[in-house]
């Protein structure tokens, strides 16, 4: 199951983070974030070890996705070193994530 995380607890579980997070930015309700997070559940199991896979409600959370300017959902950002990194493409399929995490 993917962890959530919240604006207090970010900084921690992602800034903090030993190796890649990647962050799915969602909301209850959204069809595509809910089959995104499926995908995401599949590829977590597959990368554990390579990558982070964490989710932040955008109901519940503000800041971040505020100072990340998050027009749209689903949004997936990598994080690398507590830093943003970037946006990932290839929304809703694992291997396409896969590949642009450069995991293939």
């Amino acid at each position: 199951m993917i962890r959530d995380v919240t604006d207090r607890n970010f900084a921690r579980e992602v800034e903090q983070a030993s190796m890649p997070v990647l962050v799915e930015f969602w909301q209850p309700g959204c069809g595509h974030c809910l089959a995104l997070l499926k995908q995401l559940e599949q590829l977590q199991q597959e990368a554990a070890s390579a990558v982070t896979i964490v989710k932040m409600n955008v109901q519940e959370n503000f800041q971040i996705p505020a100072e990340l300017e998050i027009s749209s959902l689903p949004a997936l950002a990598l994080f690398e070193r507590g830093e943003f990194v970037r946006f990932i493409g290839g929304i809703g399929r694992k291997e396409e994530i896969r590949k642009q995490l450069g995991l293939s």
